[in-house]
C-alpha cells in the first residue's frame, strides 16, 4: 500500500491557495503567508488537499490525523475490492446426490458473497462418450440451485477439452 504523502506547511509551493478549515468550512483565497500564519495560529498544519484546482485547495487540520484517514480510506479500497473474484466449484460425473446438496450450499454461500462461480463437470476416459449424461447433471445442478437463490448464467454450458463448464453469478 503506498500512500503518496500530501504536501503540508512550508513544502506548499503555491502563491495563493483555497482555504478550508478543520470543520469543513471555506474561507476563501488568501495567499500562502497569510494561510499558513492562520493555520500556525491555531496550533495546526497547513495541509494540501489537492493541487488539481487553481488556487490549490488547502485544509487547515493536524496532518498527523489527516495521514490516517487517508491511510483508512485506501485500507477499506483494498478491502472492499476483494469481491468479485471466480470461485470453482467441480462435480463430477458420478456425484451422488447428497455430495451435490453440499457442493450447492458452497456454491450459495459463493454467490452470496458476491462472487462468481465456475461450476465444472470433468470426464475422463468413457466418460467423454457420454457428455449428454454429464450435461444433465450440470443442468440438474442448476436447476436445484435456481430453487435456492435466483442466479444469472454469464457463460452458457461449454464443452471444453476436459469436460463442461458453466460461469454463473447471483442476480
Amino acid at each position: 500500500m503506498k500512500l503518496n504523502k500530501p504536501q503540508y506547511n512550508n513544502q506548499i509551493r503555491a502563491e495563493e491557495v483555497r482555504l478550508v478549515d478543520e470543520d469543513g468550512q471555506q474561507l476563501g483565497v488568501f495567499n500562502l503567508p497569510e494561510a499558513l500564519a492562520m493555520a500556525k495560529e491555531k496550533e495546526l498544519d497547513l495541509i494540501m488537499v489537492t493541487d488539481k484546482a487553481v488556487p490549490p485547495i488547502c485544509k487547515i487540520g493536524d496532518y498527523g490525523k489527516y495521514l490516517y484517514s487517508l491511510q483508512k480510506k485506501e485500507r477499506k479500497n483494498i478491502a472492499g475490492s476483494k469481491h468479485g473474484e471466480t470461485k470453482n466449484i467441480r462435480i463430477s460425473f458420478n456425484i451422488s446426490d447428497n455430495d451435490m446438496l453440499t457442493k450447492m450450499i458452497a456454491t450459495e454461500k459463493f454467490l452470496n458473497k458476491g462472487d462468481k462461480v465456475n461450476v465444472e463437470l470433468r470426464l475422463k476416459g468413457r466418460e467423454k462418450q457420454l457428455s449428454n449424461v454429464g450435461l444433465e447433471k450440470i443442468k440438474k445442478f442448476i436447476k436445484l440451485l435456481e430453487e435456492k437463490i435466483p442466479i444469472k448464467i454469464e457463460k452458457e454450458i461449454k464443452k471444453e477439452p476436459k469436460g463442461l463448464s458453466v460461469t454463473i453469478l447471483k442476480k
